[in-house]
């Protein structure tokens, strides 16, 4: 990589690096020079259209998910993880991106093992419902779909490149929906088309950068991404208070709540979106009381349980006949991987006669066979008094 020169740096020091009478070592210089060509203007957090991620001393802009606050740490100028944490640990990025340029450098020695997270959800699972990139020490001949560079557990790379004997590795990825393209020491193990791959095209397509933990002590440098045109055009539904201008109520006597983001149902009743859809993908975040029972209708006449509607159930009871998932009085559930009061993300699309639930990345119904092609209204249900039910980041758009 060529490097252009960089504008001047003024630090007044009261010693060198190795404190005043001490000599400095070579690493101290490098780890010295690295830090503050990183945070100058023209280093390589300041490439042409690239914003830094990472400043070098903090995790500043970074947040610690299902974890302990030591899982990550920095040290000599690199995001670390910590042995002690693990699987489902991570760090993640403090703003969601859609297309992106992103690139990083890991240091890799011996057995190590890692991921870089694309489009990961707020919640759920990253791997499932956005896009692993592997971090793996092995230099494995025969290209494998947990090689260094795969889009984890699904795609193998072209070609495995990984300097394992305690050396930094050179990571990037590029995203332009449906394009994905992967570098690693400079050379490309991805070129996708991820629509093309049935268990990735129903993917997030905006979502967190995250690092994973799992337990290895691997190190993050140099993180810096580059934003690309957006190409998503979703209609937001409940995002805040004033979405609920969008709904009314149409049956029952459900208290709906607007708590800043969060739309909660208590009681029973129905309350149906004013515009009506035919084919469409619908996504909402979701959070139930424990053994409660909802649902989502749609291509519904606004009547209620009594009128013209299909239904997603929404019931964390795995030994029910229609559990969470499920299209009720249709097609049963393969139950999905939700654990109790925990909010889990639903995906819906809705084209023609089929019908596709997700439930956090996991296909649990896919159904052909839909009789009532006639566009209706989405609305949510609140099924059982005493019961609640939380929704967030419930949005729609045209399939």
């Amino acid at each position: 990589m060529r490097l252009r020169s960089l504008p001047y740096v003024h630090a007044e020091l009261s010693g060198p690096p190795g404190g005043p009478g001490k000599s400095v070592t070579r690493r101290e210089l490098l780890s010295t020079v690295s830090l503050a060509f990183a945070a100058a203007p023209g280093g390589q957090g300041a490439e042409d259209g690239f914003t830094p991620l990472f400043d070098g001393v903090s995790l500043k802009g970074w947040s610690i998910r299902e974890g302990p606050q030591s899982a990550f740490y920095v040290n000599d100028g690199a995001i670390v993880v910590h042995e002690g944490s693990n699987f489902p640990t991570w760090l993640r990025s403090e703003k969601r991106y859609e297309n992106f340029d992103f690139r990083c450098e890991f240091f890799i020695k011996g057995w190590m093992n890692s991921g870089i997270f694309l489009h990961a959800p707020e919640h759920g699972r990253n791997a499932e419902t956005g896009i692993k990139i592997n971090v793996f020490h092995k230099q494995d001949q025969k290209m494998l779909t947990e090689s260094i560079g795969s889009v984890f557990p699904l795609v193998a790379p072209f070609k495995v490149n990984v300097r394992n004997k305690g050396e930094w590795n050179s990571m990037r990825a590029a995203v332009d929906w449906p394009r994905l393209r992967v570098w690693i020491n400079d050379d490309m193990v991805q070129d996708l088309d991820v629509e093309s791959v049935p268990d990735l095209r129903c993917r997030l397509r905006r979502g967190y950068i995250g690092l994973e933990s799992l337990s290895y002590p691997i190190r993050f440098r140099n993180l810096r991404i580059k934003e690309l045109p957006s190409k998503e055009k979703w209609q937001a539904l409940y995002e805040k208070p004033a979405d609920l201008a969008q709904w009314e109520v149409v049956e029952g006597k459900a208290k709906w709540e607007p708590l800043g983001e969060v739309l909660r149902a208590d009681g029973l009743g129905h309350l149906a979106t004013r515009e009506r859809y035919r084919d469409f993908e619908f996504h909402a975040y979701m959070r139930p009381s424990r053994w409660s029972n909802g649902g989502v209708l749609f291509r519904a006449d606004g009547a209620g349980n009594q009128g013209r509607h299909y239904e997603i159930q929404v019931h964390d009871v795995e030994g029910a006949v229609y559990p969470t998932g499920s299209l009720y009085g249709i097609r049963r559930a393969i139950y999905p991987k939700i654990e109790p009061e925990k909010w889990f993300l639903m995906q819906l699309v809705v084209k023609g006669r089929y019908c596709l639930v997700r439930i956090n990345g996991e296909n649990v119904v896919e159904y052909n066979d839909l009789e009532d092609l006639e566009p209706g209204r989405i609305m949510l249900q609140a099924h059982q008094a005493g019961r609640w039910i939380e929704y967030k980041q419930v949005r729609v758009k045209s399939a």
